[in-house]
């Protein structure tokens, strides 16, 4: 009988041991299963990162294409063509003895020319062209009274005509929109004595320039503007040069008009 519960016994603590055991390696896989469970949740939120982040790379890039490709179809065009309107305040002329106030002065006061222009650029690739431009200015002098030659004329009609060519550059490239550098140089004709009856010896006893050809130079910054990528509006300040009467004439001022583009690269 003492056998049996001595049995009995030792099954019990058999028993109660392997649940114990049980009981501990239940806790531990779960424990396991707790500490793995963050790492599984990172590379999934890292993968989502990431996935984000190539969605956001494939818009960028997508954005980058419809820019270049609206850029070069407005500015892949082989020849641009433009016509317009100009203004310049320029010197007439170096002033008479006869002028009060202008013996020795630096000349005649600025008169405000208005200026037909037209041109043609043959672009080399999207950047760099050469253009061709032809302008005619005109304007009134204001003289003086001129005792010296017994002339009522005060306000003499004046005009200019040019044929100049040189570089173009784009440096700045938008869609909607560009801004270009032009150096141009040529040839003048300049016309001061046509209220004279064609004399140029009373032309210059009124202070202006004799007429005859001379130098002339551009430099300007065009900005234009498109309104579809063939035709676009532009306007461009310079500084326009002039060599009269053996001189240099430094004048300021615009042109502005329309541009069309022609021709595929």
């Amino acid at each position: 009988m003492s056998s049996f519960r001595r049995f009995a016994f030792l099954l019990a603590l058999v028993f109660t041991a392997a649940t114990a055991v049980q009981a501990q390696s239940s806790t531990s896989s779960s424990s396991q299963t707790d500490q793995a469970q963050p790492p599984s949740m990172a590379v999934q939120d890292a993968a989502q990162s990431q996935g984000a982040l190539s969605v956001q790379a494939r818009i960028r890039a997508r954005r980058a294409q419809r820019r270049a490709a609206a850029i070069h179809e407005a500015y892949a065009h082989r020849y641009e063509a433009y016509t317009g309107i100009g203004y310049l305040r320029f010197v007439p002329g170096p002033g008479s003895p006869a002028s009060p106030g202008v013996a020795h002065g630096p000349g005649l006061e600025h008169a405000h020319e208005y200026a037909w222009n037209v041109g043609v650029t043959r672009y080399f690739d999207e950047r760099l062209g050469l253009t061709v431009d032809g302008r005619g200015y005109y304007g009134t002098a204001y003289v003086y009274l001129n005792s010296l030659t017994n002339s009522a004329i005060t306000n003499p009609a004046i005009s200019q005509y040019a044929a100049l060519a040189g570089p173009t550059y784009r440096f700045y490239l938008q869609p909607k929109f560009s801004v270009s550098g032009r150096i141009l140089a040529g040839i003048e004709k300049g016309n001061f004595s046509g209220d004279t009856n064609h004399s140029t010896v009373l032309a210059t006893n009124l202070g202006l320039w004799p007429d005859g050809y001379t130098f002339a130079g551009s430099a300007s910054i065009p900005f234009e503007y498109n309104l579809t990528p063939k035709i676009g509006l532009r306007v461009a300040p310079e500084y326009y040069f002039t060599g009269f009467g053996s001189t240099v004439q430094y004048t300021r001022g615009f042109s502005t008009g329309i541009v069309y583009r022609f021709g595929k690269q």
